[in-house]
């Protein structure tokens, strides 16, 4: 009966093991923004080809991702999008007993009070009346992959030189991969220097759905 329950134990030990590399976990948020080649994940991680396929085949020996080949190219996927609420339930958790984390977080958003009175569904039903926009700052691929309802996708690259097509007189939600995600912050900043009043939504895609909230495709 022990070697039983100790094999029992052993194999949620295998989902622990997988989670237990920062790396890997970048490279689940990563695909919480949809499926991507091994080549592309790498380019966004900063680590190698390698690397990135390592990480990537211990990921897939736990069965939580995926891959199919696409040419000469190998792309990945997240197993399921319960994969994507475990990152999102892990990341919370951390940061409701990591006070290194909290402090780490509490840097990124500039302005946190500009959010008082914008909760999740408060921008759901204004951006559907026209009230506001909300942008999306990641690469377009990522955002024809899922996106928030109503969302308008402009990516940071492309940002400055778009940025007329923003009605000065609207607010903008910016929001990007997630809580770890610096793309939405310099969007907001920069949109911030040209006159706009632009909050950051700490929310990605995984967060959103993780909160019951519809996303669009």
């Amino acid at each position: 009966m022990r070697e039983f329950k100790n094999h029992l134990y052993e194999q949620v030990a295998r989902i622990g093991k997988a989670l237990s590399s920062p790396k890997r976990l970048e490279l689940i948020e990563l695909l919480c923004q949809g499926e991507k080649a091994v080549e592309t994940l790498a380019a966004d991680a900063e680590i190698s080809v390698k690397l990135t396929s390592a990480h990537l085949k211990e990921l897939r020996q736990a069965r939580l991702v995926d891959c199919r080949k696409d040419g000469k190219y190998v792309v990945y996927r997240l197993a399921d999008t319960s994969v994507a609420d475990l990152w999102v339930t892990l990341r919370t958790e951390s940061e409701k007993r990591l006070v290194e984390l909290q402090l780490a977080l509490a840097s990124i958003v500039d302005h946190p009070s500009d959010l008082d009175g914008l909760d999740r569904l408060t921008i759901l039903k204004r951006a559907a009346a026209g009230e506001l926009r909300v942008l999306d700052v990641r690469p377009a691929e990522e955002f024809a992959s899922g996106h928030l309802p109503h969302a308008f996708s402009l990516p940071l690259a492309e940002l400055k030189k778009r940025l007329a097509e923003l009605p000065i007189d609207l607010p903008v939600v910016a929001y990007c991969r997630g809580p770890f995600c610096l793309m939405a912050k310099d969007a907001v900043a920069l949109m911030r220097k040209k006159g706009y009043h632009a909050v950051h939504l700490t929310d990605g895609v995984a967060e959103w759905r993780a909160h019951g909230l519809p996303v669009e495709t």
